[in-house]
């Protein structure tokens, strides 16, 4: 029960301060709002481990987080290999097809009033469709390698940035398109020089929804058929042999991919659309 009264007098006296440091009126700089989460974090971690420790929780329930610190360095040459097959081929992959063509094809939508009022209903349907539907059929149809999972990733990636770019199309305002027929500008000119930046914002968002879908996408998609590599398959074997700190390690090195990669669509965006009032909120 030490590691247990431990842990909460950290987490107390952690909270304690981190409240005390995000109250502040001065506290806005650019550390002290990184330190505050990673804080936080560590604090869930101590407490997570003295929780495990002191109520001797079976490492096939809930392993400690030092367990799976442990298991992540011993087994990195694994991990290394399925974060390749499964994020930077199938997650990555998929990614990048389905959001460019989600793009490409809001702006034909555009264009068309006959698309905007017959391809919106049947992707509504597709989008609600469960990726645990689909994702057998498409590994048939693809094979067992990455591709699959990329068609997957396709699949529930491209509705949402579709859906979110053609809002930001419409947003531009009347007067302003007006303004750029008075000048004589072609369609292809308003699009580059107006209602794409200012759908820029709404893009953005679609993105950065779609970075979890592609990642859950990728996962999912390989325990109905994978290569002996990537981390759905790794999750599924390791469950069956009560591996459990092989699973949580695959959980970390995932949950982490995807940290990093919505952090980096959320920098690009920053730099992007710097103009918009949110991101000199921001600043």
């Amino acid at each position: 029960m030490t590691w247990l009264w431990g842990a909460l007098l950290f987490w107390l006296a952690a909270w304690a301060f981190n409240a005390w440091l995000a109250g502040r009126a001065r506290a806005r700089g650019r550390v002290v709002t990184l330190f505050i989460p990673a804080l936080f974090g560590i604090t869930l971690l101590v407490l997570w481990e003295g929780v495990v420790r002191g109520l001797n929780v079976p490492s096939v329930i809930l392993p400690a987080p030092s367990a799976i610190w442990a298991r992540i360095l011993g087994a990195l040459p694994t991990l290394g290999e399925d974060f390749v097959q499964t994020i930077l081929k199938g997650a990555l992959g998929g990614y990048l097809i389905g959001c460019c063509a989600a793009v490409l094809t809001a702006i034909l939508i555009d264009r068309s009033p006959f698309l905007q009022r017959g391809l919106m209903p049947v992707g509504n349907f597709v989008a609600a469709l469960p990726v645990v539907g689909i994702a057998p059929i498409l590994v048939m149809w693809f094979g067992f390698d990455w591709q699959s999972k990329a068609a997957v990733v396709v699949v529930m990636v491209f509705f949402p940035v579709l859906v979110n770019t053609i809002a930001g199309l419409a947003a531009s305002e009347r007067m302003q398109r007006d303004l750029m027929a008075t000048w004589g500008a072609s369609y292809g000119q308003t699009l580059l020089k107006l209602r794409l930046p200012a759908a820029m914002p709404f893009i953005f968002n679609g993105l950065k929804i779609a970075t979890t879908l592609a990642l859950i996408g990728a996962i999912v998609a390989e325990f109905f058929g994978s290569p002996v590599k990537g981390m759905g398959f790794r999750i599924s074997t390791s469950v069956g042999q009560l591996a459990l700190d092989m699973v949580w390690a695959e959980i970390a090195v995932a949950a982490l991919a995807g940290s990093a990669f919505y952090g980096l669509v959320a920098l690009i965006e920053k730099g992007v659309t710097f103009w918009h009032p949110s991101q000199r909120a921001r600043g």
